[in-house]
Parts: structure tokens; sequence; C-alpha cells
């Protein structure tokens, strides 16, 4: 495993951010059916947040779900869902690693929100369970677009006084407090940003793997994190 790279940060802050694509590829380039693609990412997902936190990473964001997934097929979305039930039900090892989790996506009472009610159940437990832990901050991006996000924050920026500005913008998004994105990761050989994080992402690093997410390690990391070493 490679030493920890200097990095460079945000108001001494370091945000890191994945896009985890390639499950499905992973599962079939090995036989295996698409949602046991989806079951190793979320066994990798647990994995890297330990990796993480090991790093010094003091935000990790994770693109879980967007509001365009739910166009796939029903069983592979129910597949998905009952996963993330699982990732927001392993309180008692963030808890021993010290990890807040937060979520960031459509707000539960929107008319859009299609977050089902156990998974919000779950994620609000969650959240509550962790709240008091100081140590690296999980962000679980479900239910997310960044141009719904981007809208939403519009709409309430314009009923401020001083009308619409970066500042009102930057209030009104889905967590206000979510600091800037210093690399953003992508795996799986694409080279697209997805719809994830526009605001928070525009000045970001970004790495792109052809490494499947089930594959992204810490040797991976690492050469992410390169991108934003101090020179």
């Amino acid at each position: 495993m490679s030493a920890e790279p200097s990095m460079s940060r945000h108001d001494g802050l370091l945000h890191v951010a994945c896009i985890m694509d390639g499950n499905g590829r992973w599962a079939g380039a090995r036989g295996l059916p698409r949602t046991e693609g989806h079951t190793e990412g979320e066994e990798n997902l647990a994995r890297l947040v330990r990796v993480a936190v090991a790093r010094g990473i003091d935000y990790l964001t994770v693109f879980g779900f967007s509001t365009e997934n739910w166009r796939r097929p029903r069983p592979e979305v129910r597949h998905i869902l009952g996963l993330h039930e699982k990732l927001f039900g392993r309180v008692a090892e963030l808890n021993e690693l010290g990890v807040r989790i937060q979520w960031i996506g459509r707000p539960f009472d929107s008319s859009e929100a299609k977050t089902p009610r156990y998974v919000q159940r779950a994620i609000r437990k969650a959240i509550n369970d962790t709240a008091s832990n100081t140590g690296m901050t999980l962000t679980v991006a479900f239910d997310y677009g960044g141009r719904s996000e981007l809208v939403a924050a519009v709409q309430q920026a314009r009923l401020d006084p001083d009308g619409v500005t970066v500042d009102s913008i930057s209030r009104h998004l889905y967590l206000p407090d979510l600091p800037p994105v210093d690399v953003l990761v992508r795996t799986s050989g694409e080279r697209r940003v997805s719809n994830f994080l526009l605001w928070q992402a525009a000045g970001a690093s970004i790495y792109f793997t052809d490494a499947p997410w089930p594959d992204f390690d810490a040797v991976e990391l690492d050469a992410a994190l390169r991108l934003v070493t101090d020179s």
C-alpha cells in the first residue's frame, strides 16, 4: 500500500466525491447477474470508507442512486434499494470508525421525491445514530440529481432580498455546509460527470479510471489523491 499523499484542501478540509460506476460490467465480466455487481459494490464502499478514514479524508461523498436510475429494470432497482437500506444500517461500523453519515437528494416531502419510506427510515436513523461522531463525514447521494438541486436552489434564492447570487444559491443547496469537492472520481472508463454535484465540484480535479467500482481500492484512491498533492 502506497504512502499517504500530502494534500491541499479547501479551508483545511479534504473532500473526495465518487461516481461509483461499473458494478454491472464487473458482474458481466464474471458471468454473474448485475445484482451481484451491485452487492459487491456496496461491500467495496464499506472497505473504501475504512481506507478514506486512514487517509485523513474529511468528506467522502458517493453517488449511490441518481434521479435517472429509477428508469432501470424494477428488479434491479429493488435490489439497489435493499443495498442502500443495508448501507445506512452499518451504524455500528460507522460509529467504530467515528464516521458521521448524511444524505443528499430530493427532499422527502418534495412532490418529485421517490425515496421509499423504508429507505427514508433507514436514512433518518443512520443520521441520528452517527450524529455525534467527529471523524470523516460520509455523504450518500440517493435520489439525487445536480440539475434538480440547482433548480430548487435558484427557486428559493429568487425569494432572497438580494435575489439570485452565488451566495444565495449556495445557501439553498440541499446541504449548504458541504464543502467544495477537491477531487472527483469516476470509475469504469467513463469520462463524464453524470449530473453529480455540479455546483460543488465546479473547481475539482477529476480522476478517471478504467477500474470498475468493485475494484477501486487503496492504490486507486491514492492515485486520485495525488491530483491534489501539494507541489
